[in-house]
């Protein structure tokens, strides 16, 4: 008798779904011709409402490394401490597919000119994936936690990078991505301010 129950519910269950598909299929073919627009549209009015933000990473690799030690062996030798000059950007490229790459570059500079121990060059990049977030939210999470994911990876390749170029390996301090983004906003509000 139980199973009865069973393979009446999947009969139900069966008419449901294909009821669901001949809505989608009648749905689809009254946008069709609406483009990429009314697919959009479409994609969207299926979503569930509420639906709870989600940031994911899809992959992460280096996009380009760059070590120099151009006055080897010479650097090597004992001396006075260099004075390392370290830089941080962030940058979003847009890409198919709903996803985008943040690429989180860290320059490392031992000394200058003709005294230069070491240069690094990284740019360590990484493709995530946003959904059912504000544009706001979405430049939050790209701008902000995105670099934070990199962040551990990179700083490994650049110690190892150090390290390999015949130095103690560079082991960098935990960067603030939120007031990195904190300061690049209120650069661009000045620059804007100053054009207007």
């Amino acid at each position: 008798m139980a199973s009865k129950k069973a393979s009446e519910t999947t009969a139900a269950e069966e008419t449901k779904a294909d009821d669901a598909a001949a809505e989608t299929k009648a749905d689809t073919t009254a946008t069709n011709g609406g483009g990429a627009a009314a697919a959009a549209a479409a994609a969207a009015a299926a979503k569930p409402a509420g639906a709870a933000p989600r940031f994911q990473a899809l992959g992460q690799y280096i996009k380009d490394l760059s070590v120099e030690n151009p006055n080897s062996p010479e650097s090597m030798r004992a001396g006075k401490q260099p004075k390392i000059d370290i830089n941080v950007s962030v940058g979003v490229n847009a890409k198919p597919e709903g996803t985008n790459e943040v690429v989180l570059k860290l320059d490392a500079k031992a000394g200058s000119g003709k005294d230069m121990m070491f240069a690094v060059e990284l740019a360590y990049a990484g493709l995530f994936r946003a959904e059912n977030m504000t544009q706001e939210q979405m430049q939050v999470a790209l701008m902000i936690e995105g670099p934070r994911l990199l962040f551990p990876f990179a700083r490994e390749i650049l110690a190892n990078a150090t390290r390999q170029a015949g130095f103690p390996p560079l082991m960098l301090d935990p960067v603030d991505f939120l007031a990195l983004y904190r300061q690049r906003a209120a650069q661009a509000q000045a620059a804007q301010a100053a054009a207007s």
